[in-house]
């Protein structure tokens, strides 16, 4: 038996317009289910391949706030997700979440302000913009991360130098292994090998399980730090 919190989905079509920006993406207009068999699910692609797209629906379906937070948050600064997770059913596991986060890159700022005014005296605020902005994006994945959680990050490796990307991968590795449930949209081949983790790729126009090895973050970084001055030359000089 599965133990995800969030065994998979269905999308149903029909619930969204005909003339939707939705269903120009290749990778995901013709997805009607998805599985989730893993602790860690990983959602890898190029730029506008719809795996962002895709995470947010999932997250907002799941009852998270647009632009990020723990389920009670609930702002907009910008009202800019789709209408996907109006179309997103989540198939569900028996067991309940004891917490949850919604991270992402892009409404970083917007999360650590909002997390500063709903402070009080039995939740003082983390300051998470004294701090630097990686140590930030570390330190809020950190204090939310828990056994028994579900946590959907969106590019967490965004502000982390190589040494933190470890840091964050040996956190959710061992969360994992305590009951948390982790999907998670990256480009960091760093994070992407994490053991026992599972890849989709939005590649080649559909959404398909990979290995690490097939992963364009790792093909691209092993050829970069394996043929450096042979690639430079050729882009630089062309």
């Amino acid at each position: 038996m599965k133990n995800q919190f969030i065994q998979g989905l269905m999308i149903d079509w029909k619930k969204i317009e005909a003339d939707s920006y939705l269903r120009k993406i290749e990778a995901i207009k013709d997805v009607r289910t998805l599985d989730f068999n893993k602790s860690v699910t990983f959602f890898v692609g190029e730029n506008g391949s719809g795996k962002s797209t895709l995470l947010e629906a999932i997250a907002v379906a799941y009852g998270f706030n647009p632009e990020g937070g723990t389920r009670n948050y609930s702002f907009s600064t910008y009202d800019s997700h789709s209408e996907l997770c109006d179309a997103v059913t989540l198939i569900k596991g028996v067991r309940r979440p004891r917490v949850g986060y919604f991270l992402r890159a892009e409404s970083f700022y917007n999360v650590a302000t909002k997390e500063r005014e709903y402070a009080d005296i039995q939740h003082p605020s983390q300051e998470y913009h004294e701090k630097s902005h990686g140590e930030s994006f570390l330190a809020i994945a950190q204090n939310y991360m828990k056994a028994g959680g579900i946590f959907i990050f969106d590019e967490p490796e965004a502000a982390l130098s190589p040494q933190r990307q470890l840091t964050l991968l040996m956190d959710i590795y061992k969360c994992a292994k305590d009951g948390a449930q982790f999907i998670i949209v990256t480009h960091s081949p760093i994070l992407l090998g994490m053991p026992e983790a599972e890849i989709y790729s939005f590649d080649n126009g559909e959404v398909h399980l990979c290995e690490y090895e097939d992963t364009d973050s790792y093909i691209v970084t092993e050829l970069f730090i394996n043929n450096r001055d042979i690639l430079l030359h050729r882009l630089l000089n062309e």
